[in-house]
């Protein structure tokens, strides 16, 4: 039951977007259409896997004056392969998602876990944890695109919602990620707070 609970703990109590607030910056950027989110989610949670485990598995000969800069290219390696499958097998996406992919290098989720978790954890646990978080920010980014691309675009998945809809164009801009973000983690907490009592 506890490793199962390395994993869990990803998808609600320790969620990087909604609990932790870390990975903001391609939240708010990519969020603007479900594909975009969804992209992006599995392009982390690859790193995620890749990196923990690696970092967990060398966690034990890596010298600690190095180990940071050793951690960020190990993330930085798992990151170009997701870019260059993507720009491979995804063109459209890859261009839609545009500098935001090689900038997972320095996401704060990825280097955070490596540092705080795998670091300190064997593979098997590592792995558990990367997948918690990955899928965790995945299902994050996902409804807060939703939200965005159903508000701001007046569409679902690229298929329109109403005709007579105008969409409020502040949605798909910064503010409207900053808002929809704010108003799901106050929802959140709500409910947290009323399943605690």
């Amino acid at each position: 039951m506890k490793l199962m609970g390395e994993f869990v703990k990803g998808l609600w109590r320790e969620n990087p977007t909604f609990r932790i607030v870390l990975g903001l910056c391609p939240t708010l950027a990519v969020s603007t259409s479900v594909g975009n989110g969804f992209g992006m989610g599995i392009a982390a949670t690859f790193v995620l896997l890749g990196s923990n485990i690696f970092v967990s598995m060398v966690r034990n000969i890596v010298p600690e004056k190095v180990r940071i800069p050793c951690y960020i290219v190990i993330i930085a390696t798992f990151v170009t392969i997701a870019d260059l499958f993507m720009r491979a097998y995804a063109p459209l996406l890859s261009r839609s998602l545009g500098m935001f992919v090689p900038l997972i290098v320095v996401n704060c989720i990825v280097l955070g876990r490596a540092e705080a978790f795998s670091s300190k954890e064997p593979p098997f646990r590592s792995m558990l944890d990367a997948l918690g978080m990955g899928l965790g920010f995945t299902w994050a980014l996902v409804l807060i695109s939703s939200i965005r691309e159903a508000l701001g675009n007046g569409t679902l998945f690229g298929n329109s919602l109403h005709s007579g809809f105008q969409p409020p164009l502040f949605m798909i801009l910064a503010p409207g990620a900053l808002l929809t973000i704010g108003v799901l983690i106050g929802i959140l907490n709500y409910f947290t707070k009323k399943m605690g009592k």
